[in-house]
């Protein structure tokens, strides 16, 4: 797969947002100042920058935001999470700007506290409802497909979940929209996202099948949820040039994707298999 000419990183990682506060999890409390969080991060962000100067990597946008992890526990440290980005790269995700963005996320923040010791194994996990935070490597996969080579401005994102992949779409894309069926995860999402402070991401409780009409036409969208075929209303819904990434299928699943090559046309590739909770219309 090749890369994209222009690699874009919206987010910058100079700043810090406070811990998320989450009633009813007994959170460890943060170990470092807000200061000196922000210092240790800037430095880092420097270190990145200096190391992908030579593929042109670079941040695109100012923005007072980041995200850190604030645990003490070892099993969700910073270097569980450059464990899980490597393991990611091994198994053939190339893509620097969404590897990078992956080891920025704190995946366990989005878990009940219960599974926070599990959050960086190479596994989809409950998060209710009969629902999914899906695989790293399948988040890493998806959003290197949809990047090659497309200038991310505007994203559409179908099934939110608990707000994780929509919080690593917006380290990769200037605006992402996300779309959540089911009401008591579309408000699990903004209570975990809330605290992070991102600016990017806009939150819709809707049936993701029917898209964002108002707000199209995007750049890229994906889906969380695989149905035997691509909603037509999404396909119309992206731009020309633009691409799709969606698990299509019922008990054997593959992802697919479409690109959109004019008005009335639009081309498909299978990707690889893969496993997805099933994608449902109208909102619960």
């Amino acid at each position: 797969m090749t890369e994209p000419k222009e690699k874009r990183f919206p987010l910058t990682l100079s700043s810090v947002v406070e811990r998320k506060e989450n009633v009813g999890r007994n959170r460890i409390a943060a170990s470092v100042s807000t200061q000196t969080a922000m210092q240790n991060l800037g430095r880092d962000a420097s270190a990145q920058a200096r190391s992908h100067q030579v593929s042109g990597w670079s941040p695109a946008k100012e923005q007072k935001t980041a995200i850190i992890n604030t645990s003490q526990s070892p099993l969700v440290s910073e270097a569980v999470r450059r464990a899980m980005v490597a393991r990611i790269a091994q198994q053939g995700v190339k893509d620097q700007v969404v590897l990078e963005a992956m080891r920025v996320v704190p995946r366990h923040l989005f878990l009940d506290s219960g599974l926070e010791s599990q959050a960086y194994i190479d596994a989809s996990l409950p998060i209710g409802h009969h629902q999914t935070i899906s695989q790293p490597y399948i988040v890493g996969r998806m959003l290197e497909i949809l990047r090659n080579q497309v200038k991310l401005d505007k994203v559409l994102e179908i099934g939110t979940g608990c707000g994780y992949q929509a919080a690593v779409l917006s380290l990769i894309a200037n605006e992402v929209y996300s779309i959540e069926r089911i009401k008591a995860l579309h408000d699990l999402a903004k209570n975990n996202l809330r605290p992070m402070r991102i600016g990017n991401i806009r939150l819709h409780y809707g049936d993701g099948m029917l898209g964002m009409p108002q707000a199209a036409p995007f750049d890229g969208i994906i889906l969380a949820a695989a149905g035997m075929e691509v909603p037509h209303t999404l396909l119309t819904q992206l731009k020309v040039g633009g691409r799709l990434i969606a698990p299509v299928g019922g008990r054997h699943q593959v992802l697919q994707l479409i690109e959109r090559i004019s008005d009335a046309d639009w081309k498909s590739v299978v990707v690889e298999s893969c496993h997805f909770v099933p994608l449902h219309p109208g909102i619960v």
